[in-house]
Formats: structure tokens, sequence, C-alpha cells
């Protein structure tokens, strides 16, 4: 079973945030392979089908942006998946500009917590992850306030089209290994 989790925070309130990118590339792809992620499992909403020919299992962690690292931990678990080669992570990035997407394979937390909670439970940095970005914080700007903002007219229609640019990355990684996704995207 191949994992796709997006990260984000559950409820209305944070919906179509900056912390919440990887929750929209989520719903893209449930839309576009008719996949319902509306299962309560493993403190995350979640559903199963098929991903060009691979069987998977997409999740949006329920337990808040800075403990993502339970939820995914559990389904790791549960189904014995192999972190390096059957997981895969997306999640906002605030060192990359709106619009720009970087694939790795792995790496570091790089300040990000949701991300850093991701590591401490799997016990590992090797996992694949699409980064979006999301802009840096303006200077005098706390950056918890800045990540759970929302985005302008003009930075939203440029996310729109990063969303399904995700997508196309995320089936790319499945179908084409990160490698040959990494040359196509980054």
């Amino acid at each position: 079973m191949f994992v796709i989790a997006g990260l984000g925070n559950p409820g209305g309130k944070y919906e179509k945030t900056r912390h919440n990118v990887g929750f929209q590339v989520m719903d893209r792809l449930a839309d576009r392979y008719r996949i319902g992620v509306d299962k309560k499992r493993h403190r995350a909403l979640c559903g199963t089908g098929v991903l060009e020919g691979t069987k998977v299992l997409l999740m949006k962690p329920q337990t808040f942006m800075n403990l993502s690292g339970e939820s995914v931990g559990e389904v790791v678990d549960y189904y014995g998946v192999k972190t390096e080669t059957e997981l895969l992570v997306i999640y906002d990035d605030v060192s990359l500009e709106p619009g720009q997407i970087r694939i790795r394979k792995k790496g570091s937390a790089g300040g990000h917590n949701g991300v850093k909670s991701l590591i401490q439970h799997l016990g590992t940095q090797e996992f694949m992850r699409i980064r979006i970005g999301v802009g840096e914080k303006p200077k005098g700007y706390d950056l918890a306030d800045y990540v759970l903002g929302h985005f302008s007219k003009e930075e939203e229609k440029v996310m729109q089209e990063v969303y399904d640019r995700a997508v196309l990355a995320a089936v790319k990684i499945l179908t084409d290994g990160p490698d040959r996704a990494m040359n196509e995207f980054n």
C-alpha cells in the first residue's frame, strides 16, 4: 500500500490557509481519482483506492499540523509501510515562493513543526515529500500568524495552478519514481 499524506489543520477556520496546502492537494487528488477521503481512521480522514494501477491510501491527518506524525505514524505501523518507498508527504514551505514545488526523497524538517513531528514518530528522515511554496513571511509578522493566514487574490490564482501541478508530481512519483519526478518538477 502506498500512502500519500497531505498535511494541514482540521476545521473550517483553517481552510485555504497557507498551512493547509497539503489538504488542498489531497482534495484535488481525491477528486481526480474519485477516492472519498472521508473515513475517520488513525486520527485522520482517509480513503483508499487505485491510482494509476497502484493501491493507495490518501490521508489528511486531523491531529493538527504540529502533531501530524502521530497520525501518519499510526498508518505506517498499521499497514507496514516502508517509509523510503511507500510514503509521500505533501506540505507547505515558507522558504519557497508561492507556486514553486520541490520534491525530495529525504531531508530535515527545515523548521517545519509538522515535519519535525513526522521525523520524531517515524524515526527517520527518509520519506518522499512534495514541498509547496507559500512565500516567506513579511518582516514583523509572527510565523504562526503568517502560515495560518490566507493567500492574497493574486497568490490564490497561482496556488490553484500549483495544486494541479502537485497532483501531477505525486502521480509521477508513484508511476516513475522520485528521481524522474524531481527532474520534471524541481
